[in-house]
């Protein structure tokens, strides 16, 4: 390829995030390329998979309120793509009643008058059939809850996207960004000049942006991505209504676990816990740990006791963490033509809609619809002086 070709925007990450950012400066009529390193679809970075959970149950008002718009945005999608992305199950969330994150949780959706249902301990066993409430622990439904679909979501979405006049390039691994007024982009296949850039990277993200002299305080994880077998086929599926579930803290662990019926393997339950091993993006399958699955093994054979306590199926996705598993939606620090999206710490794919949204406020220089200052660089700046 020779020569630069010029753009309003360019978007360096096709993973969800960034392609709900791409496909909004689209809708705005930017000029604007998305950039991918791998052949498209992968499944090396976060947005691959058929499911995540879809929920407005969150501890803090910034989250459950943004989801708010964030089914809007999905249904929107939807109907542009003449697909269904999401399916209601309701969410079920589980742990210590008077402790940790579930009561906030509870406040939170009560507060933002969510649809919610308080589940006794006399009457969760007739809601929630084949699963058991631990001793202590409150339970509640997130009536609006459930699954989307995730691979089906992103392909729809840079469909729109290349039909509003977006182009993608896959195959393109960056090589070189130079700042200034205008971005230089350099990939394994050409030049690319833009007023804007974006940076949705996912676990490249740091790579990235030692281009322009500034590390990011993240780190990636190898998740393991578990899969379950019914004892009696169907006794968790969507067709029984068994809900997507999260756990906030067990006898096993502190941290999160969480599950999905069964519905995209058949007779299989999606049951993962929510952290992982340190690992490097690009040597991910280095990472062998599976103490993680250990923890599920404890849990599911003493709350799931419809399901064989060993994974049928262990497929891997990695998160990005920030140290407070917040989000990065912000201007570079030094300069505000580049725009970054980062962190999503393995709870940002219902959001992306709504990140997409903000991203593109941003690189235009309008005010965001959401405060943002829960996802501002600044908040990092000790631990950024020790990742420089």
């Amino acid at each position: 390829m020779s020569g630069k070709q010029d753009y309003d925007c360019v978007v360096i990450g096709a993973g969800v995030q960034g392609s709900f950012t791409a496909y909004q400066l689209a809708k705005h009529n930017k000029k604007t390329l998305l950039l991918e390193q791998f052949v498209l679809p992968h499944t090396r970075g976060s947005s691959h998979g058929q499911t995540r959970i879809i929920r407005r149950a969150y501890e803090q008002d910034i989250y459950t309120q943004m989801m708010g718009e964030g089914y809007q945005l999905w249904a929107q999608l939807e109907k542009e793509a003449g697909v269904t992305l999401y399916r209601q199950t309701g969410l079920l969330v589980m742990g210590p009643e008077t402790s940790g994150d579930y009561p906030l949780v509870k406040n939170t959706l009560l507060k933002n008058k969510v649809s919610t249902v308080i589940l006794s301990r006399d009457n969760f066993h007739e809601h929630i059939p084949n699963m058991v409430l631990s001793e202590g622990h409150g339970a509640l439904l997130d009536v609006t809850g459930g699954v989307l679909f995730a691979d089906r979501a992103l392909k729809a979405v840079q469909d729109q996207f290349q039909k509003l006049g977006g182009v993608i390039r896959d195959n393109e691994k960056v090589s070189e960004i130079k700042p200034g007024p205008v971005v230089k982009v350099t990939t394994s296949g050409g030049v690319y000049q833009a007023r804007n850039v974006v940076i949705t990277a996912g676990p490249w993200t740091n790579k990235l942006l030692a281009h322009t002299g500034f590390q990011l305080p993240l780190e990636t994880v190898k998740i393991n991505v578990c899969y379950w077998k019914e004892k009696t086929p169907g006794t968790y599926g969507v067709k029984q209504r068994f809900p997507c579930f999260v756990v906030t803290g067990s006898l096993e662990s502190k941290e999160h676990i969480y599950g999905l019926p069964s519905n995209e393997y058949p007779d299989l339950v999606k049951i993962c816990y929510h952290m992982g091993s340190k690992t490097d993006p690009d040597y991910r399958d280095l990472q062998t740990d599976t103490s993680d699955i250990d923890i599920l093994k404890r849990y599911v054979s003493r709350c799931i006791p419809g399901l064989v306590p060993e994974p049928a199926v262990v497929e891997s996705c990695m998160y990005t963490l920030t140290p407070d598993r917040h989000f990065v939606l912000d201007y570079h620090p030094n300069y505000s033509n580049i725009v970054i999206g980062a962190g999503f710490s393995g709870h940002g794919f219902k959001f992306s809609p709504v990140i997409g949204k903000l991203l593109c406020e941003l690189s235009l220089g309008e005010v965001p619809s959401f405060d943002l200052s829960s996802f501002k660089i600044r908040r990092f700046q000790s631990q950024m002086k020790s990742a420089m």
